[in-house]
Order: C-alpha cells, then structure tokens, then sequence
C-alpha cells in the first residue's frame, strides 16, 4: 500500500523552496500526524543537526515514520556536489552524504540525492561529470546498504541540472552501476516538465522505482495544478508500488491548508 509523507525542511537558507513545512520540527511533526500523514520526510541543515534520539522520540510521540532525508543543503548551503572540479571537495560531498545516509539509516529511511548530483562544466565535461557522479552512487549505495535501505537518486528538470533530467537518463545512470543500493525518486513536478507521459515513465523505472515527491504541475500541493493523477495513480499500482508518495510542494496558501490538501488529494488517488 502506497503511504503519505510530507516534508520538513529546517534549512534556513533554502527558505522559499517547495517544503509543506518550515523549520519547527516538532510543531510540523505534531500538525502532520493530526491530519493523518504516515511519514514526514526532514531537510536537515547537516547530518548532525538534528539530535537522533530527539527525533526518535517525536515520530514516536506521534506515530509517524521517517520517509527519507534530504541532502540538499550541502549544495545550498555549502556549495558541494559530486562532481566539482575540485577532488578535495567531491570527497567533502560524498562524505556529507555519507553523513545523511548514516543519521537517516537507523530510521529505516534512505537519504536523497537531487540537487547534489551537480553539473558537467568546461572542466568537467558530460561524460567525466557522469563518470564521477557513478563512482559516487556506487561508493554510497554500497554504504547504505548496511542499514537496508536504498540511495535515492532524483532527476531534476533542465533548469536545475544540465545531468539527469529524466527517468530514461536515470536509468541510463543506475542500470550500469555495480550496485544494486541505488533507486530512482521520481518527483512529479519535474517529470511534468521532461516526461512525454508520466504515467509511461514511473512504468518504465519499474523496479528502480524507490520514491515519489507528490506534488502538482506548479509545484503547488496536489490538486492545485493540472496534473492528471488518475493514470499516475494506476501506474504505481499496477507496478505494486508500496512506498511513499511525499509532499515535496510549496506551503501553498500557507503550510497548513497545504497539508491539509496533500493528504485529502492522497486519500482521492491512493486509497
């Protein structure tokens, strides 16, 4: 059965970014199993800012899991990725995500690698760039391994990234690998800008489907765009998808009635 999460995010400096909620951990925590949410998936500002045992206790408190765990501060904040000139920072890099997947792990939540996958430049070229971040995925994936859990890997649309844009490149990048610890997170809202039919690519990824970033055509909460979940929904069952379908969409109006859309929106396609 496919199960609700909605994001958290606690990094000051990715304010205005497409998180349901902002910066109060427990508050969000408390307001996200009121609604009736299975998971919250956190964006933490590093590995270490958020004090394990303490958040243990509030999915506790509340019934909640832990979806997944963002990396995208160390590219927000730190101006790290994966393929970066520099060999000195890309090892800073895999070693913050590395950080991510060994405080997300003991939860039995992957982290996510979007943002940080990085870009191909005059000094990196495409197929170099592609070539490290490969390196990298199967550095992590093996590393999550130990916890049960996948690396999640998320194509991002062409005005974020000029390297994985799609689920086709994305299978391009993970089928090679050796590693078998690396899945694909499929965000609606990228997809309804690189996909031909959503629906087609979420069938296509197939078994490297790991995660789904629930979330409209404007990046507002489901149902306030002009995404079509009816085929989006019938090609997760049909692929007996069980995972998360997480809110990753603007606290549009406001973080509360975005909430509060996202799971009625979740409740009308999944249940």
């Amino acid at each position: 059965m496919i199960q609700s999460a909605v994001t958290i995010s606690l990094v000051q400096e990715a304010a205005g970014g497409p998180f349901v909620y902002w910066h109060d951990l427990a508050g969000s925590c408390q307001q996200a199993s009121a609604l009736g949410f299975d998971a919250v998936e956190v964006f933490p500002p590093s590995p270490t800012a958020v004090d394990p045992a303490e958040l243990r206790k509030l999915l506790s408190d509340n019934g909640l899991k832990l979806a997944a765990v963002g990396t995208g501060a160390g590219w927000v904040k730190q101006k790290l990725h994966l393929c970066l000139p520099d060999p000195a920072l890309r090892v800073k890099a895999r070693d913050y995500i590395r950080g991510i997947i060994d405080f997300a792990g003991p939860f039995g939540a992957p982290a996510i690698i979007g943002s940080m996958q990085g870009r191909w430049s005059d000094e990196i070229p495409k197929p170099d760039a592609i070539q490290l971040l490969s390196e990298a995925l199967v550095d992590l994936g093996e590393h999550a391994k130990q916890y049960g859990v996948p690396l999640l890997f998320e194509p991002i649309n062409r005005y974020e990234t000029n390297m994985v844009c799609s689920v086709e490149q994305g299978l391009a990048l993970l089928k090679p690998l050796e590693t078998c610890h690396v899945r694909l997170l499929c965000d609606l809202f990228h997809m309804n800008i690189e996909e031909v039919d959503i629906a087609a690519s979420l069938k296509q990824a197939g078994e490297y489907l790991g995660h789904v970033h629930f979330v409209d055509s404007n990046r507002r909460p489901a149902g306030c765009g002009h995404l079509d979940y009816a085929p989006i929904a019938k090609a997760l069952r049909d692929l007996n998808y069980n995972g998360y379908a997480s809110a990753e969409a603007l606290p549009w109006p406001n973080s509360p009635e975005a909430a509060k859309q996202t799971i009625t929106a979740f409740r009308k396609h999944f249940h």
